[in-house]
């Protein structure tokens, strides 16, 4: 038997680097790691297009840890690609993608789909590399999955020239290296402790950061020894259980909300995990005054409304186990954090018993969390229902809400819906997506029928590019260029063999949802949703006065 291939060595080191699926398109410059795959224990997801295929291993990532692996074709199959790739590496998410592509012999003359994709890739990844050279395979495996790991995760790519994938391979995959834990300096945390100890209103903020240091179980300890109010980024969802006293919900609408009083009144901003992509501090410290902590594995982007008294970086869990031990606060929860969790709460329930049709879009989310184990999982697509969704669906764990704030793509909702019933196959899986994004990448329902992954896929329909429209209508006071009609969605499901579902009524929904999420295979409902609610609360919003009179006192 001759020397392995160098798609063959290729596959081995996937192997090794512990790789459960792969999502991709056959391709005629993929070849050889299509045939390596055959005898691989590695699950090939033959999807419908690379894009789903990209957003599948985006989020496969984001559930595990682990990098997410998809496959192209060169040319036109890997900027289909970039999409999701690019998703993963501006949302913190591990992944690996891998490129075909012409032999080296005919990359130094106009070449049939040829384009220089280690350049193309670059602006969207970590890192990316050509393998040149059989022999350099295992080198260039390992170091990109390290790479895509590593804090920030985020993509890389390795592009594999056609000629070289057939060539004889000599070598074995890397043994993979332990990462230690970084610890924080005494003195930074001992500066933290004592900010915190003088802090007389301070607030806690927590990111994506949070969730992907598994750092849950101390951030909750942390505050509630401390009694510190806590308030969750989009991403951020679940890392304090939102019935805990102490949870103030979701920041990062790009208008004033209740849980702006908190930001205005707080006396020291305690940051833990997040990252400034998920909502610029210019939103939440617009003078750049409040004063800062900033915990997390890295240091502290630049920004002028984002300078921290003290930078904690170092292992997020054991940082806040150690500045716990160090502070000395008995502080008391003020009139604000208890009246506004208060006035938070009602605000969603308030909704619980509406009955107008079609639907509110709190309702539509009040009624979703109803029918939602507390372990389940809700996946958002991008549009006007993503800002619902972040305001008025709570999680008791992390990673039960995924919503793409970093990059925000409208299309992940379906595609990362399988790739969350294949991690997760015993819990219930939703994507929630507007008619908008459910268009872009609904051909993968296929997919997810054919690979046997049920799920429900909940359609707000509005017939139009609602988030854009509720932009205009705010900057403008009119919109323009955002309407379309939509198929039959019911009937588009049965022709695919799915069940299909439509809302008559706002009584409807929740047996509706139940009955959608009892099939064996995938479902689909249409639920028409009143999206006037969107510039109704942008002027509610706008007239939104404080009623909570109490001091704005400062650190001193």
């Amino acid at each position: 038997m001759g020397a392995p291939t160098t798609a063959e060595l290729l596959v081995e080191c996937l192997e090794n680097e512990g790789v459960e699926y792969i999502f991709g398109l056959p391709g005629e410059e993929n070849l050889h790691v299509l045939e390596a795959l055959k005898h691989s224990s590695i699950k090939f997801i033959t999807t419908r297009h690379e894009q789903g295929a990209a957003f599948m291993a985006d989020v496969y990532g984001r559930l595990t840890g682990n990098p997410g692996v998809c496959l192209s074709t060169l040319g036109p199959g890997a900027t289909n690609l970039m999409t999701g790739v690019a998703d993963a590496n501006l949302d913190g998410a591990p992944l690996v993608a891998i490129t075909g592509q012409v032999g080296t012999d005919r990359m130094h003359i106009e070449s049939h789909q040829y384009l220089d994709l280690v350049a193309m890739f670059a602006p969207v990844t970590k890192w990316n590399k050509q393998i040149v050279r059989p022999s350099i395979t295992p080198e260039i495996t390992r170091k990109a999955f390290k790479i895509a790991k590593s804090e920030k995760p985020g993509a890389v790519h390795i592009d594999l020239p056609e000629n070289i994938a057939a060539m004889p391979a000599f070598g074995h995959p890397l043994k993979q290296d332990e990462q230690e834990k970084t610890y924080a300096s005494y003195r930074s945390l001992n500066a933290a402790a004592m900010a915190i100890s003088k802090a007389k209103n301070p607030l806690i903020l927590v990111g994506n950061g949070t969730i992907r240091a598994q750092a849950s179980e101390a951030l909750t300890k942390f505050a509630t020894t401390l009694n510190i109010p806590v308030v969750n980024t989009f991403m951020g969802k679940g890392i304090v259980p939102y019935t805990h006293p102490l949870a103030l919900w979701t920041l990062g609408l790009q208008q004033r909300d209740l849980i702006s009083y908190a930001f205005e009144k707080c006396s020291l901003v305690i940051a833990v995990g997040y990252d400034l992509i998920e909502y610029s501090p210019k939103k939440w410290n617009p003078e750049g005054t409040t004063p800062i902590i900033h915990i997390g594995m890295e240091a502290a982007e630049i920004d002028s409304s984002y300078i921290p008294l003290v930078e904690v970086v170092g292992d997020i869990s054991d940082s806040l186990i150690d500045i716990l031990k160090r502070a000395d606060r008995q502080g008391q929860l003020t009139e604000v954090v208890t009246s506004l969790r208060k006035e938070i709460v009602a605000d969603y329930k308030q909704y619980a018993h509406d009955k107008e049709y079609p639907i509110k879009p709190q309702k539509i989310i009040y009624d979703l969390r109803q029918v939602m184990g507390p372990e389940d999982i809700v996946i958002s697509d991008v549009g006007a229902h993503k800002m619902w969704i972040a305001r008025h669906y709570h999680c008791d764990t992390p990673n039960t809400c995924l919503i793409s704030n970093g990059f925000a793509a409208m299309g992940i909702a379906i595609p990362g819906a399988i790739a969350a019933k294949l991690v997760h196959p015993d819990k219930k899986v939703v994507a929630v997506t507007g008619d908008g994004g459910f268009m872009m990448n609904c051909q993968e329902l296929e997919t997810a029928l054919r690979v046997g992954t049920s799920f429900v896929t909940l359609i707000f329909n509005d017939n139009g590019y609602g988030l854009i429209e509720w932009k205009q209508l705010n900057q403008f006071g009119e919109s323009a260029f955002i309407r379309f009609s939509n198929p039959d969605f019911v009937k588009f499901a049965e022709s695919m063999g799915l069940k299909g579902y439509r809302v008559e009524s706002a009584a409807d929904l929740i047996p509706t949802l139940k009955t959608a999420l009892e099939q064996d295979v995938p479902a689909v409902i249409d639920c028409p949703v009143d999206y006037g609610e969107n510039i109704r609360f942008s002027k509610k919003s706008g007239n939104l006065k404080c009623r909570l009179s109490i001091a704005n006192p400062k650190v001193n």
